[in-house]
């Protein structure tokens, strides 16, 4: 008959020896587990010699100092990278592209700031999950005379973007994400943004990404095959105007605030524009501020100063010398009393200076102007109208 199985038996089964069954540790020699460090600081030993040589640096200080020693150098040939790819690798990879061949339609100059902060703003959502779409954001604006805010969530920062972008689209000849009666009773960016939300019969989701995403490229392609004299379009903002040149600016300007908004929002890094990105965004604010001004002192927002008087367009007024210090930065002089006038610097009356990210932090509303970090000389009433005025620039 054949043999059974203890287990069919029904006898029972023999006790098992869990220390009979472990394979003896090593017992090796001073010298040897002296000479098997190297190997165990590269992870090269065995499991047994490992054993071996752990147990011994727990009893042997100077092999323990060795160990150390060995370990701290095996991290220098292999220095941790961190995940997040270089931020300046894009560029780079662009660069060295087009220096090998140009593309045939390139991007028009002015519109490149707008294609870069587009497409790191697109970077950043593709690393954020489902979730992260809903976390809560509030948008921030100085309203001319206090601030104020928003509240929303990341999907909605994109949903904003694309209703606002949408004024650029429209002045081009491309489809308005507002449609209908919508699109023609909101003129201005925060009534299209608060149209949009109030049209979606859901919370807008991640699903944003593609439309917004779309409308940028569209916009970008549009401006390299119509060439140079489309900027001198105007983009109606409702309240005023900016030519095309500007408009993308600004666009540009928003993409980058609202960046930082999502990036606080879901615990991400983000850097500054690119130096030329950002000077160029610093002019356009400053080329705005005597506008700002005046449209302040016609609301009594901004009380005339002493001496203050009005010039024929084109010729020198009292000046503000702003100073912008840092990356992208430089000299403006501000004409205060008229927006036709021109800064001359024999009559400056007041100097401001700050850094470029804090000026263009109290442009977007997100620094308020009592709060901002400046170096101030002069006529404290020029300063503080233009501070404000800078912060008025700002808007949902």
């Amino acid at each position: 008959m054949p043999r059974a199985s203890v287990e069919d038996s029904g006898r029972p089964l023999p006790e098992l020896d869990e220390a009979a069954s472990r394979p003896a540790p090593l017992v090796l020699e001073h010298p040897v587990l002296k000479a098997l460090l190297g190997a165990w600081a590269l992870a090269a030993c065995s499991a047994a010699e490992t054993a071996a040589v752990e147990e011994h640096l727990g009893e042997c200080g100077s092999c323990a100092d060795e160990a150390l020693r060995l370990r701290g150098a095996v991290g220098l040939l292999h220095p941790v990278e961190p995940l997040d790819l270089d931020p300046g690798l894009r560029t780079r990879v662009l660069t060295g592209s087009f220096g090998r061949r140009p593309p045939r339609i390139p991007v028009p100059e002015w519109a490149t700031p707008y294609d870069a902060e587009t497409a790191r703003l697109d970077a950043l959502l593709q690393d954020i999950g489902d979730a992260e779409w809903h976390a809560p954001v509030r948008l921030r604006w100085f309203d001319g005379r206090a601030p104020t805010s928003r509240r929303t969530t990341v999907a909605g920062v994109i949903a904003h973007l694309l209703t606002v972008d949408g004024l650029v689209a429209t002045a081009l000849g491309l489809d308005d994400p507002l449609t209908g009666e919508t699109a023609d009773k909101a003129a201005n960016p925060a009534a299209r943004t608060e149209a949009y939300w109030r049209a979606s019969y859901f919370p807008p989701t991640r699903s944003i990404r593609a439309p917004w995403r779309e409308q940028s490229h569209t916009i970008v392609r549009t401006v390299s095959f119509t060439g140079t004299t489309t900027g001198k379009r105007a983009v109606s903002y409702g309240d005023f105007e900016l030519p095309l040149h500007d408009a993308m600016l600004d666009r540009a300007f928003e993409c980058w605030v609202h960046a930082e908004d999502i990036a606080d929002a879901v615990d991400y890094p983000y850097e500054p524009p690119a130096p030329r990105s950002l000077n160029r965004m610093i002019d356009l604010a400053a080329r705005m501020l005597p506008a700002v001004l005046a449209e302040r002192r016609r609301h009594g927002l901004a009380a005339p100063a002493e001496g203050r008087h009005l010039v024929p367009a084109g010729d020198p007024g009292r000046s503000l010398r702003l100073e912008i210090e840092g990356h992208g930065g430089g000299e403006w002089l501000i004409p205060l009393d008229s927006p036709g006038a021109v800064g001359s610097a024999e009559r400056e009356v007041a100097h401001i200076a700050l850094d470029g990210v804090e000026f263009c932090h109290l442009a977007a509303g997100h620094v308020s102007p009592e709060d901002a970090a400046a170096g101030q000389l002069g006529d404290r009433e020029a300063i503080r109208d233009v501070l404000f005025a800078t912060a008025s620039l700002s808007r949902m």
